[in-house]
């Protein structure tokens, strides 16, 4: 029996190449979402090309807090530690999605399909009640935008220590969402090292293998580039060298896998 997945390449906008491979492989059939980092000045520019691509992918908000562009950032292990002790403010972090939201849309024309975090942040305590108090305040009486669960996270990749933090940090993420009225998968899957050492291809048939119907699986591609601010460009070719390959095409034949947008009623259902 055929399964539809949802492949997601996160970073869209992060950079130009990291963008282009990225459009590349939604052109192919290789994706079929991708989440927008909104405050990089490349936004403006790349939103064109995102929104003639919109009605075969599911268009997200990589909703950030770790990645500097005009402005610094602080590092994940502020906010991990911020936000275990609950030592960060909510509505401070409401504007800062409800500011990272209006980008989206100012340039896009709508409202994202769906909202994730740049290493996962959005799901942490504190931060994943003030995005969901400014999706309320941005989104209308009975829609939503579905949210992605690390908490689900459904396969260790290549690191099981990585993989039990993520989910201590982001405990009781699902349910909380779907209290909120909010969809998720039922699975979710890309993790692993980021190294370039990494082997993606295996790492990926195994997650084809082990996803369940309606699972979310991310991914980070991207066409080559000397970038010193990007510490997995290496990595993002070898995943993009891969998901374009033809032996990628035969793996989620091999494992009866369709990539196609999300369907939030089937997983509700």
């Amino acid at each position: 029996m055929t399964k539809r997945l949802t492949l997601c390449a996160d970073d869209f906008a992060q950079s130009g190449s990291i963008s282009a491979g990225i459009l590349q492989l939604l052109d192919a059939g290789r994706l079929s979402a991708t989440s927008v980092m909104s405050q990089s000045p490349h936004w403006p520019a790349l939103a064109g090309d995102l929104k003639a691509r919109a009605r075969r992918a599911d268009i997200g908000l990589h909703f950030n807090l770790t990645h500097g562009f005009d402005t610094p950032a602080k590092p994940l292990s502020h906010w991990l530690m911020k936000s275990q002790l609950r030592q960060l403010s909510q509505p401070a972090l409401r504007d800062e999605a409800l500011s990272q939201i209006d980008r989206f849309a100012e340039h896009f024309g709508q409202l994202p399909d769906f909202v994730d975090g740049h290493q996962h942040v959005h799901a942490l305590p504190v931060i994943r009640d003030a995005l969901f108090d400014a999706i309320l305040r941005r989104w209308p009486q009975g829609q939503r935008p579905y949210l992605r669960a690390p908490d689900k996270l459904g396969h260790p990749g290549d690191n099981r220590l990585k993989s039990l933090i993520l989910r201590s940090v982001c405990i009781n993420f699902n349910e909380q969402a779907q209290e909120h009225g909010f969809a998720t998968a039922p699975w979710f899957g890309g993790m692993y090292s980021l190294s370039p050492q990494a082997d993606f291809a295996g790492l990926m048939q195994a997650w084809l293998a082990r996803a369940p119907d309606q699972a979310l699986i991310m991914c980070h591609p991207g066409l080559p580039a000397s970038d010193a601010e990007d510490p997995i460009a290496a990595s993002r070719s070898r995943e993009f060298d891969y998901l374009i390959s033809d032996a990628f095409g035969e793996h989620c034949r091999r494992h009866q896998v369709e990539i196609g947008r999300f369907q939030p009623a089937a997983v509700a259902a």
